[in-house]
């Protein structure tokens, strides 16, 4: 369904990640939680993931950068706008996005953060779509990163397991034609899942204290049980609605491009949209849930491992904490 106010469509023109080089396997949480590594890959698919020892957000995202104009014809004087989607800012002000600008050098940017949480890339991917198609800016730097570890209790046995730390980078750019880039898009909020999925202090509702530091309220709380219920629902209702909307069968897409939360919740995405599972984009058992660069770094990978060619219909579908949850239809435009 290609809108009719378009003028132009905004499409990916170059892609680069970031993944810190410490590794905690399944094995160092058995030593650390009651789990086992068995249990894990049963449950969620994670195998491994990556931790920052030293750093922050932001040094995550300007490594990932500095991957895509390594790999690139790209100059950082000629991105017009970086928006950095992530729950781990460096600190609540300045932005990440200010803090990127200046380690990469992007000295003619202006951006910004987003927050929505584990759907936070495909909501920054929009925006930044949206300035392109307006035909007020025609590069636009769309930065998944989080370091999730720096909110993640590594008493809890319910998280810790899950989160990693990384980046992935995007470069928007006008579509040759309307056939290619971002061509539809289903993004959804719903504030009533608040109590399921949350970091209760920090900020204006409950600054920090002695009290919220001793309560543990400055990390990750998650009530498991009811995310995967209704992100389960979530992810492959909206994958399957956008299908339909755009009139794609499942052998017209090429891959779904899941947010790497949990391996079950990707299956039952697949099923729904009909597709099988080699055409499902998977990163999960490296990084674990890397947050808002999990969607990104797939397509980073895959398009460096010759699997994505120009033409190619990608689904791409998130849920996270809020709730939100959404999908994008892409046709993919590099060789």
């Amino acid at each position: 369904m290609q809108k009719k106010n378009k003028l132009r469509n905004a499409t990916i023109t170059a892609v680069g990640m970031y993944v810190p080089p410490k590794v905690l396997d399944n094995k160092y949480f058995e030593q650390i939680v009651d789990t086992n590594d068995e249990w894990i890959v049963s449950r969620t698919g994670i195998k491994e993931r990556r931790i920052l020892e030293d750093g922050a957000t932001s040094d995550l995202a300007a490594r990932a950068c500095e991957d895509l104009f390594k790999n690139s014809n790209v100059k950082p004087e000629d991105i017009e706008v970086i928006i950095i989607p992530t729950v781990t800012p460096d600190m609540f002000f300045p932005s990440t996005a200010c803090l990127v600008q200046e380690k990469i050098g992007a000295k003619n940017a202006w951006g910004f953060d987003l927050s929505a949480a584990c759907s936070g890339f495909l909501f920054a991917l929009k925006t930044g779509a949206s300035l392109i198609e307006s035909g007020s800016y025609n590069k636009v730097l769309v930065v998944g990163a989080d370091k999730m570890s720096s909110i993640t209790d590594y008493t809890d046995r319910n998280t810790c397991i899950l989160f990693g730390d990384a980046a992935s980078a995007v470069l928007l750019e006008p579509a040759e034609s309307l056939e290619y880039g971002i061509i539809d898009e289903m993004l959804f909020i719903d504030g009533s899942g608040k109590d399921a999925l949350y970091m209760k202090a920090g900020g204006s509702l409950n600054p920090a204290t002695h009290e919220t530091v001793d309560k543990k309220w400055h990390y990750i709380y998650q009530d498991g049980k009811a995310v995967f219920k209704v992100a389960v629902k979530g992810m492959a209702d909206v994958s399957y609605e956008i299908m339909q909307r755009n009139g794609l069968k499942s052998e017209d897409v090429a891959y779904l491009v899941p947010h790497q939360a949990n391996l079950r919740i990707i299956d039952a995405t697949a099923e729904r949209m009909g597709i099988s599972k080699d055409k499902v984009m998977i990163n999960i058992h490296k990084y674990g849930n890397t947050t808002s660069a999990t969607i990104p770094s797939c397509l980073t990978e895959y398009y460096r491992d010759g699997k994505l060619k120009k033409g190619d219909n990608l689904i791409l579908s998130a849920f996270g904490a809020g709730f939100t949850w959404g999908s994008i239809y892409l046709r993919w435009s590099m060789d």
